[in-house]
């Protein structure tokens, strides 16, 4: 007679789910509220934005339906994926019984995107290739936007399902550079030419060493603490179900809550900006130019843009011919190699947008059909602007270079910004995925990283980590990780201790860490071919 197959034991929180019941009717309906609530202000901003669309065809919407459906499907997956770190420690320690972290920390997330200030979206949108986003409302800017979304969607279910705490941040770098590479190769350039190395370096570093600082420093936090706080409970495992001492048992739900609301600061962000470059290639009338700049902000951007103007004839070298400025800038965006017809080029685009800006007095007056025109006239002398520095354009003096300064913040003021109703709809995804797929990778946070449960020392300093790295990465407008800024602090207090760490799952988590971004790029380089020949 065969051997009946062994079932695995139960988890901790298995047994902490059967205690603790369901969330109750309470928490449903609260959550039920929240969500009909945040529908219903989605639905009428949207609508609103769109009054002022005058289109004959429903092809533009039903796109623009599809195109939001995935990218929040990107930030739902990323709620559940990422986002069950902040709790783990929480339920582990006994802190808060598991579905009033889950919810505790879906509010917090919510409240983080709500707050958060769109550094890190547009840090993430500098990474795609220029002439993709200028090309945003076409069959190629589609292509990248969907081959983006749906590489990282797969990526990120896929480590989920094998219940890795795998790097959302990572999987949309490596999507990224996937796209990039696969545009110049499709074009017969060098791969490599299609990618902005030095901020993918900038961005890379932070994505590298938040995992090193995540180790080392909650290891030191967890010597600070055995060397003043004396109580011998902080330093040994949970006895049952009884919570904390009371104030270590408030510094990990504050810790939790901080965890969770910079999560969503920085981790809401990566989806928001693609989320804008759907609405700008599906609806430009809308979304191409921020509606909210108005009369007064015009005049003085015309005043500085003279300025400009003024100054970048010093560094036109005499002589200098061009046939068209925008092809010109274009080039250069995309090749990155200066020529001198870059600062004539500039000089002209500059002018032409100043005198576009006089003659509609207001952007939200700027006629329909030359709303996505001008946005692209800014972006593109943004980025020129932004490159040319790096790339072999000419040395400025000091003054000039704070003059452009100024003038580039006008122009990213005019053309990236994010709606509010924007920020709703990606906390409203994101703290969804938290509160319905958390379970998988708070067991392997929880259980399988140390040999031993996590002690309220260990749980306090892997979450203090954690919030203070976050909260530094999104003031400075960098991505991070927070599954591998976590992991690594729980690892490193395991090491601290001394309690021993379980390297399958260490080793686990090293080769989804690896392969994440090769394997994301791939894939997201072969999707982009595959839309691009089918909208072709």
């Amino acid at each position: 007679m065969a051997t009946p197959a062994t079932l695995p034991p139960p988890s901790i929180l298995d047994e902490k789910l059967k205690k603790s019941g369901s969330p109750g009717k309470a928490g449903m309906i609260l959550f039920a509220m929240m969500l009909a609530g945040g529908l219903i202000y989605i639905a009428s901003q949207l609508w609103g934005d769109l009054s002022v669309v005058h289109n004959a065809s429903v092809f533009p919407y039903l796109l623009l339906g599809l195109a939001l459906l995935i990218a929040l499907g990107f930030e739902f997956v990323n709620g559940f994926h990422d986002t069950a770190n902040a709790v783990a420690t929480c339920i582990y320690t006994h802190s808060l019984e598991p579905h009033v972290a889950v919810v505790y920390s879906g509010i917090l997330n919510f409240t983080g995107v709500l707050l958060s200030s769109g550094a890190v979206a547009f840090s993430i949108i500098s990474l795609l290739p220029v002439e993709l986003i200028l090309k945003v409302s076409k069959g190629a800017g589609f292509s990248m936007v969907f081959a983006l979304l749906v590489a990282a969607i797969l990526w990120n279910l896929a480590t989920w399902y094998k219940g890795l705490p795998a790097s959302s941040s990572h999987t949309m770098i490596g999507s990224i550079l996937g796209v990039g590479v696969a545009n110049q190769l499709m074009q017969g350039n060098s791969g490599t030419s299609g990618v902005d190395w030095e901020q993918v370096q900038k961005v890379f570093k932070a994505l590298l060493i938040s995992p090193l600082v995540g180790f080392f420093m909650a290891a030191s936090i967890f010597f600070l603490f055995k060397l003043v706080a004396r109580d011998p409970r902080l330093y040994k495992a949970p006895e049952g179900t009884a919570p904390p001492p009371f104030w270590i048992r408030c510094l990990l739900i504050f810790t939790c809550g901080g965890v969770s609301y910079f999560h969503g600061s920085n981790d809401g962000q990566k989806g928001m900006g693609l989320i804008m470059l759907i609405l700008v290639g599906t609806v430009p009338t809308a979304y191409a130019l921020n509606h909210a700049v108005g009369a007064s902000q015009v005049q003085n951007f015309a005043v500085v843009s003279t300025q400009v103007a003024d100054a970048l004839d010093h560094y036109v070298k005499p002589g200098t011919v061009i046939q068209q400025a925008e092809p010109e800038l274009e080039d250069f965006v995309s090749t990155k190699k200066y020529e001198p017809g870059v600062t004539l080029a500039l000089r002209q685009i500059v002018t032409d947008i100043r005198n576009e800006a006089v003659e509609y007095k207001t952007l939200k007056d700027v006629p329909q059909e030359m709303q996505a025109n001008v946005r692209n006239q800014m972006y593109l002398t943004s980025e020129t602007l932004r490159l040319m520095a790096k790339h072999g354009g000419p040395a400025m003096s000091a003054d000039d270079t704070k003059l452009i300064g100024k003038y580039k913040g006008l122009l990213d003021t005019s053309t990236k910004f994010i709606p509010t109703w924007v920020k709703v709809a990606v906390a409203l995804a994101l703290g969804m995925g938290t509160m319905i797929g958390w379970k998988r990778i708070v067991v392997t946070v929880g259980e399988k990283i140390g040999k031993t449960h996590l002690t309220y020392a260990q749980g306090a300093s892997a979450e203090i980590t954690a919030m203070i790295t976050i909260w530094m990465a999104d003031n400075l407008g960098l991505p991070v990780s927070t599954t591998h800024v976590l992991s690594s602090g729980i690892a490193g207090t395991m090491a601290a201790n001394k309690s021993g760490l379980q390297m399958s799952t260490i080793r686990d988590i090293a080769l989804a860490w690896v392969f994440t971004l090769p394997a994301a790029a791939l894939l997201s380089g072969g999707l982009f071919w595959l839309f691009s020949t089918m909208a072709s």
